[in-house]
């Protein structure tokens, strides 16, 4: 009952906003490639800071 109000670490948060612009950068790809383009080099800095978080655990 109390784990909708635990808060949560910034490795899960990461993960969340990695998993968005993914789906993102999928979804925008038909329509315009250089914002996709975009999108996917973002979500791959973001891969690189949770490789970083879960080597250091």
């Amino acid at each position: 009952m109390f784990y909708w109000f635990k808060d949560k670490t910034d490795l899960q948060k990461l993960r969340k906003r990695y998993c968005r612009l993914m789906k993102n950068a999928y979804n925008i790809a038909i329509k315009d490639k250089e914002k996709s383009d975009l999108l996917h080099e973002e979500a791959n800095k973001i891969l690189t800071e949770i490789k970083k978080i879960e080597h250091r655990s």
